[in-house]
């Protein structure tokens, strides 16, 4: 651990003792390391990354009693000096490790598969029910124009990523998001506060007992669609799957189409963020199947 972060926060938690630190390679914009066996500490790498913790950090300590399932806690926090190395945000780790697809297709207990389904569905509910006047002090009270963010993205692929396609690709593309387009009610949804991300590398799990144990990685919360974080459990864990949390959703099976195109544009958004940050590898992953 670089000596600046150990003494950052030992400036600013005196109280708290130190006795082992390790390092923890999953953060691609944050520093992250595990102190003690039982604090997670993240050091943002980059200054975009500063008021990103910032709003993530708020937005958790805002939504702690709505959440059915654990989420993180930021009880340790530093933001006085926004700049890089100066700022963190520390939580009690979260026990257990990610639902990966792999897993969950080796249960064979449908009563095991839906008391998963049962706990996401009710998280998920919860987490789209929080009234906006809550987090509006985070996010604002300015709501965009139904489908916006969407007509957004068929742009930036139309001229950042076109070029890169091949013909029939964009055709297909082109399709897709014109019949999504095309229908009225794809541009009067509803927003919600959303996970954002809510896919299997952060939905964590006890194995032993067959139970989610938490929910991690807001920093793509925001206001959305909440069919969007259903496209993450489909992304992640298949149609099945999806459709047992659908079941269990209120009105969910309204969410199945606009979840089903979603998930089809995850490829093209990991594109996109290639082009849009000079990420290489983030362009080749999500453009393969379009070349």
């Amino acid at each position: 651990m670089d000596f600046r972060y150990l003494e950052l926060i030992q400036n600013v938690y005196p109280d708290l003792s130190i006795e082992e630190v390790a390092p923890n390679d999953i953060g691609q914009n944050n520093d992250v390391f595990i102190i003690n066996h039982c604090y997670v500490f993240r050091f943002p790498k980059y200054k975009a990354g500063i008021t990103g913790l910032k709003i993530e950090t708020a937005l958790l300590e805002s939504i702690q009693h709505h959440a059915t399932i654990p989420i993180p806690n930021p009880v340790y926090k530093s933001f006085e000096a926004m700049e890089v190395g100066k700022v963190f945000a520390g939580y009690k780790l979260i026990q257990g490790t990610p639902l990966w697809k792999e897993e969950l297709v080796n249960i064979q207990d449908k009563n095991v598969l839906n008391g998963l389904a049962t706990q996401l569905s009710a998280f998920l509910h919860a987490l789209h029910s929080i009234p906006r006047k809550q987090i509006a002090h985070i996010f604002g009270h300015e709501t965009r124009e139904p489908g916006c963010e969407i007509k957004e993205w068929y742009a930036k692929i139309q001229n950042m990523l076109y070029p890169l396609m091949r013909e029939d690709a964009r055709e297909k593309v082109s399709r897709m998001f014109d019949a999504f387009l095309a229908k009225e009610k794809h541009l009067n949804i509803k927003q919600t506060l959303i996970h954002g991300d809510f896919g299997a590398s952060n939905i964590l799990w006890e194995a032993d007992c067959c139970r989610i144990s938490g929910i991690i990685d807001f920093g793509g919360s925001g206001l959305g669609d909440p069919a969007y974080d259903f496209a993450g459990i489909l992304a992640s864990y298949g149609e099945d799957f999806l459709s047992r949390c659908l079941h269990l959703y209120p009105d969910g099976l309204e969410l199945l189409d606009r979840a089903i195109f979603y998930k089809k544009t995850f490829a093209l958004q990991e594109a996109l963020h290639g082009v849009e940050h000079n990420d290489r590898e983030a362009l080749e992953n999500g453009i393969r199947d379009y070349r």
